[in-house]
């Protein structure tokens, strides 16, 4: 019996795969990766001029292709079946050889990879290797410290309901907010409303070649691409000991 190996695979940047999931990749004979119908997949672009020309690749095209709450119903059964249907797949293929799954960020955080291993981590040999999360390679990017000192670090969903959005932003030092795209109206008025529209950034396509990054209040709302995340940078709650008064 193989096993399947998620490789995680970073922000966006080539150069951000670690050395383990690198080695993974190149020796591959079997390689899955999530995408949209008729794209190539941003998981597979990372990957160019990586695989064995003799890999055969298996991609895993998404049933819907629009974030929707996670109390539609239809979408969840669309995506069980799915999701059901690849586990069903990606073990059989191992049960002769190792099969490499491929996930953008780190498989752990938010990756769609994680519906696969839930269904298959005690019918199948698994590894997951640990990938630089796509919100690292922005806060990075924006040239700015995410948090400071005490700061608390707050990550939401733009797929959350406004009210929720609100909620949690003003009890926020740091902030991050992913799954923007059509939800960046929502996002953005729920920043407003909590006076925190003025410090939010847009950072697009972080790491990667069409990297943007811009003032939320100067993003129109209709010009933001699904790989696209907003930040709030920390200023520190408390002051940082002196280097003095550290053991």
């Amino acid at each position: 019996m193989g096993q399947i190996i998620c490789a995680g695979l970073g922000p966006g940047d080539p150069d951000l795969i670690s050395v383990r999931a690198d080695r993974a990749i190149r020796g591959a004979r079997h390689v899955a990766f999530f995408r949209k119908p008729g794209r190539q997949g941003q998981a597979r672009r990372i990957v160019t001029g990586m695989l064995d020309d003799g890999a055969a690749e298996y991609p895993m095209e998404y049933p819907v292709t629009t974030e929707i709450p996670f109390d539609s119903l239809e979408y969840n059964d669309l995506l069980s079946r799915f999701y059901d249907d690849w586990a069903a797949r990606l073990r059989d293929l191992a049960a002769t050889d190792d099969v490499v799954v491929l996930c953008e960020g780190d498989p752990f955080l938010y990756g769609s990879f994680m519906h696969l291993y839930v269904r298959l981590r005690d019918q199948v040999p698994m590894q997951v290797i640990p990938g630089i999360p796509g919100m690292v390679g922005c806060w990075n990017a924006s040239g700015t410290p995410i948090t400071w000192g005490d700061d608390v670090l707050t990550v939401l969903m733009g797929t959350l309901p406004e009210d929720d959005l609100h909620r949690h932003i003003t009890c926020a030092d740091a902030l991050v907010v992913m799954k923007t795209g059509r939800n960046l109206p929502k996002v953005r008025r729920a920043l407003a409303r909590a006076g925190r529209l003025d410090d939010a950034w847009l950072i697009e396509r972080g790491t990667m070649p069409n990297e943007r990054i811009a003032r939320l209040a100067d993003v129109q709302d209709a010009d933001c691409p699904y790989f696209a995340i907003v930040l709030v940078h920390g200023q520190g709650r408390r002051p940082v000991a002196l280097s003095g008064d550290v053991e």
